[in-house]
Parts: structure tokens; sequence; C-alpha cells
């Protein structure tokens, strides 16, 4: 049985679609703990969209308000609980806001979260500048809490010595790149999952 925890080296690097494509090919549940903000709909609305046959469970917490989860919830008047796994049969995909850091309470960051859940996590990087470092410095965060790393994803266009310097210096499984896709759909995704990312390494 499969559950992983997909995070991210910031926010907006792809870490919505690769979660939706990795839920598609595991046959898995999908589930965001907390989506803070609903411009343009949420998460797992998009996820729904982009893997048609994965279950896809209701957050703990929808907040109105585009910050991180713990500014939104105190805007919001909502107070975070204990954020739990849920209980589901097969593969679970886990997405969490933003990167590694992420305060969900002022006492409750997300790698500490994903260090009391006890599942190996998945890096998603964009391949733009500074990514050596995000990645970097991601990779130290879970490690220093003892959460085993089971990889890391590129997104963007190639870029082979920021993908070889991160996966050589960090000593992360690089498992592979998602090019930009257009149009971005379930079709093409699913498409881009087969020819580039290396399930044998994840399922």
């Amino acid at each position: 049985m499969t559950w992983l925890i997909v995070t991210g080296t910031d926010t907006d690097v792809g870490k919505t679609v690769f979660a939706a494509g990795l839920a598609q090919a595991l046959g898995a549940a999908y589930w965001k703990p907390v989506q803070a903000g609903l411009d343009g709909g949420s998460d797992s609305e998009r996820v729904s969209r982009l893997a048609p046959t994965a279950r896809v469970l209701p957050e703990a917490h929808v907040l109105q308000t585009p910050c991180s989860p713990h500014e939104a919830a105190r805007i919001d008047g909502v107070t975070i609980g204990t954020l739990d796994l849920p209980q589901v049969a097969g593969p679970l995909v886990v997405e969490g806001a933003g990167g590694a850091l992420v305060p969900y309470r002022e006492d409750l960051l997300a790698a500490d979260l994903f260090a009391r859940w006890g599942l190996p996590a998945v890096i998603v990087a964009r391949t733009a500048l500074g990514t050596i470092s995000h990645t970097l410095m991601t990779l130290e965060v879970l490690r220093s809490r003892a959460i085993r790393v089971a990889g890391v994803v590129f997104v963007g266009e190639a870029e082979p010595v920021a993908e070889g310097a991160i996966t050589r210096i960090g000593g992360a499984p690089h498992l592979g790149r998602l090019p930009w896709l257009e149009p971005l759909d379930a079709r093409t995704l699913a498409d881009a999952f087969e020819a580039h990312i290396r399930m044998d390494l994840l399922a």
C-alpha cells in the first residue's frame, strides 16, 4: 500500500498537477488537508478534473483567504485541529500546502505534521533559477525530522545542471520531470506521467 506526501519547494511549483497525476497513476485517493484561498477553485476540484479515477477526499478545512493556512485560519475565524490522516483503503496521496515550512498553526509547521504522519515525501521543484538552493533546503528540513524522501520531481523545461546538482548533492532519487503541458487535461497529464515519471520508484 503506497501512501505518499507531496510537498513543494514553494507555492505554485506544479505540486497539485503532479499530485493529480500521481493519484491517477497509483489509483489512489487524494487528500489536501487545508485549502487556503478559492480563487479559480480549490486544488481538490482541479485534481478531480485531472485525475478522473482518483477518489478525492474532502478537506479538513476550506479557508477563503489566499495566504498561509495559519493566517488564513486567523482571518476566517477558524481553528485548525490535529489534522489526522484519513482512514482509507488502498493508496493515498496527501498534498501539503506550499513548502515544507508553511505554518498550519503558530505551533505546527508542515514538516512537523509530515513527521507525525510518518509517511515518505516527494518534493516537487520547479526548474527555474534558485531551485538548487530551495530544493536542497527542503531536503534538509525533511531529513532533520527523520522524514524519508522518496525523491524529487522537477516541473518545467529541462535544466540538467540544476537537476544533477540537486540529486547528487542532496542524495535524492530523480523521479523525472514533468514538462509544461498545453493543453493540460487528464489525457495529456496521464501521457506525460507514463513518458517522464519513474513510477517504478514510487509504486
